[in-house]
């Protein structure tokens, strides 16, 4: 979901600062235009998905499912546009990648549980329309306690474009089996900050992964040293599944996985997360 931080090591060389200029005024061009200085697609709206696109409950029925952003429950505390069912789509070839996943974890008693799959260009722009407002705080106790608002850009947490848009990037985690759903949340319930002890911080049915889901700190990043024991065997036994079926981790959040072959690696969509979305 997030953006790499831009490196501040070092001064570029006089040779080369026109070129980089020409760069950053590709990349902060709008979609369409970004698209024809590219040469290639940049954002692809419209009500429809291709037809690569499929509902991952179809593929894979017992991964389980918690779509955060069509709750209140999220960093923004309210539900975000484009959500209008809380239903996984992925490409078809993440989502037959994630059923392989799946059938080695449930030989072990556990199942995967997914955050978010493909995520609308609609749904990045409330993120960022969200983040501009250095106003709202409200959900700042338990999503980024440590981080300032005026710094979620600065420090990649929040971004104009996702690979999520993409459909073939998604937030995921472990869950141990028999496993009763996570409570639904309570909006104005009092907040606990996500690095919390897990007893602690709001109820969530997956194994400790040492902080909640968009927990916006370095804790979050997948092999932060001071994630030990069954915590980092947790995260670990996520991100060695998840790799052996094709899939590379976002370093930064430990959640965050892409198909290392995607269909779509330079489209960023923008249909509904629906059923009415999917090609028939």
């Amino acid at each position: 979901m997030r953006a790499l931080p831009v490196s501040r090591s070092r001064a570029l060389p006089r040779r080369l600062a026109p070129l980089f200029a020409v760069a950053l005024t590709v990349a902060a061009l709008p979609p369409a235009a970004y698209a024809a200085a590219t040469g290639g697609p940049s954002h692809a709206p419209g009500p429809k998905a291709p037809k690569e696109f499929v509902a991952l409950h179809d593929v894979d029925p017992t991964i389980r499912q918690e779509i955060r952003y069509r709750t209140a429950h999220n960093f923004v505390g309210t539900p975000i546009d484009g959500y209008r069912k809380p239903m996984c789509i992925l490409t078809a070839a993440a989502a037959r990648a994630l059923r392989s996943a799946q059938r080695e974890l449930l030989a072990r008693g556990y199942s995967l549980k997914v955050y978010d799959c493909y995520r609308p260009q609609s749904a990045v722009n409330h993120f960022a329309t969200w983040a501009k407002d250095l106003r709202d705080t409200a959900m700042r106790g338990e999503f980024h306690p440590r981080v300032d608002k005026s710094r979620l850009f600065t420090d990649g947490y929040v971004a104009e474009r996702s690979g999520h848009s993409r459909g073939s990037t998604l937030d995921v985690t472990i869950v141990r089996l028999p496993a009763w759903p996570t409570r639904p949340y309570v909006r104005g319930e009092p907040l606990k900050p996500c690095y919390a002890p897990k007893a602690e911080r709001f109820p969530d049915n997956s194994v400790d992964m040492g902080t909640g889901f968009d927990c916006f700190d370095t804790l979050s990043h997948t092999l932060d040293p001071r994630i030990t024991g069954e915590q980092r065997a947790h995260r670990l036994l996520l991100k060695e599944t998840l790799e052996g079926v094709g899939f590379v981790n976002f370093a930064q959040e430990w959640w965050h996985y892409s198909l290392r072959r995607e269909p779509f690696p330079h489209t960023y969509f923008d249909f509904p997360v629906s059923r009415r979305s999917l090609t028939s």
